[in-house]
């Protein structure tokens, strides 16, 4: 059998939402972008393909040998489910990651990689791969288009798709890129919470919810209420955009991906690691999941949220006492106010001084700060 025509029936028996061939030629226009968005700091800090753009950009970079890509998606709605409306003591996490929805992807390209070794080819995977663009290629491949948001939307899926390769050095066709875009449509751009979308196809990562969540340090307070209850990610742009709308309203509400704070803020590192364990975690450290749900509590409030967030004031971590004297100044009340004071009386550290001076004063703005920012 044809090796393209093996490949394709193995993507489709694989689940895959599609797949197409690409050269492994580098993506010039790519890296340039890479360069300038990382030198004008709208990378945001962001590691992974910003770290070494020469390398991301050119297939040949860790695979000499290249010949060919063979990119794939998948969809994963409506496995992920949907989180539902919001409710006082819960987060939200974001679609992709209400489970580890990138194991079906690894799945279908090891169907892939094992069609082109039986054929005698060479294969190596890239799946979450800072040594490719993973949305580039899928362009190139033609199994989506650019989308406004930078995410790559396909046919029937939208943007609900993760996207990895095989790179190999079988010499396979090559398929077009899509002769589509989305036309005038504009609607992701201000569905953004915090203007994260500057332009068409620009996004700045120090204001974008989803990196936020997945930096190291402190969450940046000017962007704390616009988190909302979210704990990992953000689905704003793609639930605005049209083709992503349709297929959600098909996918239906779960519940899925709406978890209690208090159960999470109360388990230990091995529990949260278990569970979360495929989240990005900065140096594989649950603190910055407490540190996200802090934030998110106390946007959302709930029974016990005060008291949660006062026993984190009097922790040893002071990033997240930092982060909890700021829930504390969004909860507001007397018991709030108690806790305060009462952390203010044994602090040392500048910065946890730094946000309690300012919850004191009110200056955590009002609660319930789930919506958008000017």
């Amino acid at each position: 059998m044809d090796l393209a025509v093996a490949l394709r029936a193995a993507a489709s028996r694989a689940g895959l939402a599609g797949m197409g061939f690409a050269s492994a030629e580098p993506f010039r226009d790519s890296r340039q972008a890479l360069e300038e968005r990382k030198a004008s700091g709208l990378h945001g800090g962001l590691r992974f393909t910003y770290a070494d753009p020469a390398r991301a950009c050119d297939p040949r970079a860790s695979a000499p040998w290249a010949e060919s890509l063979v990119v794939a998606a998948y969809a994963y709605l409506p496995a992920s489910g949907s989180p539902g409306p919001a409710a006082p003591g819960t987060g939200r996490v974001a679609r992709f990651a209400t489970g580890d929805h990138y194991a079906p992807l690894r799945a279908g390209l090891a169907v892939l990689a094992g069609v082109l070794e039986g054929a005698g080819c060479r294969a190596e995977i890239r799946c979450d791969d800072s040594r490719l663009l993973d949305r580039a290629s899928a362009v190139r491949a033609g199994v989506g288009w650019w989308g406004k948001s930078t995410m790559v939307l396909a046919p029937g899926h939208g943007p609900w798709l993760l996207l990895g390769a095989v790179v190999t050095d079988a010499a396979l066709p090559r398929d077009n890129p899509m002769a589509r875009d989305c036309g005038t449509c504009d609607a992701c751009l201000p569905a953004c919470p915090t203007g994260a979308l500057v332009a068409p196809g620009i996004l700045d990562a120090r204001r974008c919810l989803a990196a936020l969540a997945q930096l190291p340090g402190p969450i940046p307070r000017e962007w704390r209420p616009a988190m909302g209850d979210r704990v990992y990610g953000c689905d704003e742009c793609l639930e605005a955009c049209p083709p992503g709308r349709r297929r959600l309203l098909a996918a239906g509400v779960t519940g899925r991906g709406r978890v209690r704070l208090l159960d999470l803020l109360a388990a230990d590192d091995e529990a949260l690691l278990r569970r979360f364990g495929h989240f990005y975690l900065p140096g594989r450290q649950p603190r910055y999941l407490r540190r996200n749900a802090l934030v998110a509590l106390g946007n959302s409030g709930g029974p016990g949220a005060v008291e949660c967030a006062a026993g984190f004031l009097a922790g040893p971590d002071p990033l997240l006492r930092s982060h909890a004297a700021w829930a504390l100044g969004r909860l507001g009340g007397p018991a709030a106010r108690a806790a305060l004071q009462e952390g203010a009386a044994g602090e040392a550290e500048a910065a946890v001084v730094e946000e309690i001076a300012l919850a004191l004063a009110g200056d955590a703005g009002p609660a319930g700060g789930a919506g958008s920012v000017p």
